[in-house]
């Protein structure tokens, strides 16, 4: 606690309720990390606000005193974005978890940013409607993280982001001030706020409520697994697909590794191939059939081993099972594992996939495949022990090589898990010319004393400057021949 004046401490319990703060050594660890737990740090103080009023006063507090604060959802997030600092205050937003409304004549939902993401679907599901973005970690999830880091899921191909999918969002300004951005009608004149908030990764404000677009339930939904004996041949598979017109509700593809270790962990029937993917229509009963027998006619062209339709809805979700299972099924081969994303065009599935497996025989490291595949967002799980000398360092550096690799077939690095500290590198890679100062003036403009989750996201001119000299002293090229658009 040394970090803080014994005034800014004094402040903070004469200005919040003692159920609010979480002071004790103890109470703190807890939160020092988020998803991505190469990096920790114990914070300073956690405030944990009650209401929109409390989050305003923590926001006051730390602008007057210059003290970070770097706001949390549900700490689910793999970029590191919700990583602490120790003469910062964290103001984590898991007790502002209420659904405040469900209204089945607009389609909506108004919830607090502590609620989870399928707790909304929960909730709607009486009224035969669900919300559409769907993360792997939606058990747990919070709006408020999805908004920040503008989350997707595996129905984000059909259905869209968070961006698209919420219509109106209510923050705490640095400032300390309240504003609402967007409107029920979603046709707003001027500047699209909204979106700017999506993805901000708690660098602009703090989000207090949120009215979110709800989705009739389809009449119907058809699932099929379609087992490869390369990646490349999936590869082309996906891309045949979205060619086709037809766009899925779900296309996830998972390589050998994966699919062998989410088999193991959940059983859902998954065949032994080098390449799976699993894909789903919906909407209308004839539309779905009409969709899947096109699909089932793309994959067999692309040498498809096994095709194999779900029966019922009980076997489609246990198709889906088993891929929302893979993050944690791939814990259990190695101690450790490393959970990146970045995204490249779907047509270079397969030689990204070739690239990443030279990198780990490179790096001496085994990486398992999953991703969306219909919108080319991978998620390599990096396998390594941190307990083994070296291993830690070299899965950063096949991380990295990774990212760099998207961006030479021209992706980015990242899909829906943010920068946060993971990729702050990297920005300097992909914009390296006049955009990084547009973030950063961006950033200013909501936030002119900096103070709110400093260090994420945006690099400095002078780190940049230090990781184009490491790469020149490595006799890497300061920026590779990246495309340009």
């Amino acid at each position: 606690m040394s970090a803080f004046s014994a005034e800014f401490l004094a402040r903070l319990k004469a200005s919040l309720p003692p159920e609010s703060l979480r002071l004790d050594a103890d109470q703190r660890k807890v939160f020092e990390t988020d998803g991505l737990t190469l990096f920790r740090e114990v914070p300073g103080v956690v405030v944990l606000p009650a209401n929109e009023s409390e989050v305003v006063t923590a926001v006051n507090l730390c602008r007057a005193a210059k003290v970070p604060l770097i706001p949390r959802g549900a700490g689910t997030g793999l970029s590191g974005g919700a990583t602490p600092r120790a003469d910062g205050v964290l103001l984590g937003l898991s007790r502002m978890n209420r659904i405040l409304e469900i209204n089945p004549d607009s389609q909506t939902a108004r919830v607090q940013p502590g609620v989870r993401n399928l707790q909304v679907s929960e909730a709607a599901a009486p009224h035969g409607l669900f919300y559409a973005p769907d993360p792997s970690s939606q058990m747990a999830c919070s709006i408020g993280g999805n908004i920040a880091e503008n989350s997707g899921g595996v129905r984000c191909l059909k259905y869209g982001l968070t961006v698209n999918n919420a219509l109106k969002v209510r923050a705490v300004l640095p400032s300390g001030d309240i504003a609402e951005f967007g409107d029920e009608s979603g046709c707003l004149p001027g500047y699209d706020l909204l979106a700017l908030l999506h993805g901000g990764e708690g660098l602009l404000a703090v989000v207090t409520a949120a009215l979110l677009k709800l989705s009739p339930k389809p009449e119907s939904a058809r699932a099929a697994l379609a087992a490869f004996d390369s990646v490349e041949n999936a590869g082309d598979a996906v891309a045949d697909i979205i060619a086709s017109g037809v766009t899925p509700s779900g296309l996830e593809m998972m390589d050998a590794l994966a699919v062998r270790a989410a088999e193991s962990f959940v059983n859902a029937g998954y065949p032994d191939c080098a390449a799976l993917l699993i894909v789903e229509t919906d909407g209308m009963a004839e539309e779905c059939e009409r969709d899947m027998e096109k699909i089932q006619r793309i994959l067999k062209a692309r040498g498809a081993s096994e095709i194999r339709l779900a029966e019922d809805d009980a076997e489609r979700e246990l198709f889906w099972r088993g891929r929302k299972a893979a993050f944690p099924a791939v814990g259990r081969l190695y101690p450790d594992y490393y959970c990146m994303d970045g995204t490249i065009p779907r047509k270079r599935l397969g030689k990204t996939l070739r690239r990443i497996a030279e990198l780990g025989e490179r790096h001496g490291l085994s990486c398992a495949n999953v991703f969306h595949a219909g919108d080319g967002n991978l998620h390599p799980l990096i396998l390594f022990d941190e307990s083994n000398s070296g291993e830690l360092e070299r899965a950063r550096a096949f991380g990295s090589d990774i990212l760099k690799l998207c961006l030479q077939e021209g992706g980015t690095i990242t899909g829906e898990h943010g920068v946060g500290l993971e990729k702050i590198n990297e920005m300097c890679l992909q914009f390296p010319g006049g955009e990084l100062e547009r973030f950063r003036e961006v950033k200013r403009a909501f936030d002119p004393d900096e103070f709110m989750n400093p260090g994420k996201a945006i690099p400095t001119l002078h780190r940049c400057a230090e990781f184009g000299a490491m790469h020149v002293k490595s006799g890497e090229e300061k920026f590779p021949d990246l495309p340009r658009f």
